[in-house]
């Protein structure tokens, strides 16, 4: 049996589920999510806790089973605290400012590049212009923005500058002084 496939989903106050088939519509303070999972994967509600099970221990099935319980889990936790990330950024000159709803980077380039925001996404920037955060509902949307962000400039490991998200570490190498003599 999966170790998260069989993990029940508590609803906690103000999140409601709705289960049409294999079609799953959650909604909470936050906002509304749906999405339609496989049809073999059996998913039920009772008193307030959802319960994903699987028809048969086929390998199919059992892949399939952890993976849905995940997804309907960040659905929850979306639409009642949301998801955040949060990109900071190095380098002399390098900054972003939030314009209207649009977030622009200047990082090096002769032009500014701008992110629309997706529904549901919001953008914010502390005071310095190195730190953005991202926040939504949406984990899957909100992470492969958070990518295509990082995209824009990755960290390069002779002088770390770039965009990074919070907390990861950039292997540094030594560069043409540090080469040893023969």
């Amino acid at each position: 049996m999966s170790r998260i496939g069989k993990m029940p989903i508590p609803l906690p106050t103000g999140v409601t589920a709705n289960i049409d088939g294999s079609h799953i519509v959650v909604k909470g303070p936050r906002g509304e999510l749906a999405r339609t999972f496989h049809p073999d994967m059996i998913v039920g509600e009772e008193a307030g806790i959802l319960h994903v099970t699987r028809p048969t221990e086929q390998k199919m099935h059992k892949q399939l089973h952890g993976l849905s319980r995940a997804l309907l889990a960040n659905m929850v936790t979306g639409v009642s605290a949301g998801f955040q990330r949060v990109l900071n950024i190095e380098g002399v000159g390098y900054r972003a400012e939030v314009q209207g709803n649009d977030l622009v980077l200047n990082v090096g380039f002769s032009h500014p590049v701008r992110f629309e925001p997706p529904t549901g996404i919001k953008f914010s920037v502390d005071k310095t212009g190195r730190i953005v955060t991202i926040e939504g509902s949406d984990k899957e949307v909100l992470g492969e923005l958070a990518a295509k962000i990082r995209r824009v400039r990755p960290p390069e490991p002779y002088k770390g500058k770039g965009i990074l998200y919070a907390g990861e570490r950039i292997r540094r190498k030594a560069g043409k002084a540090g080469k040893a003599k023969k």
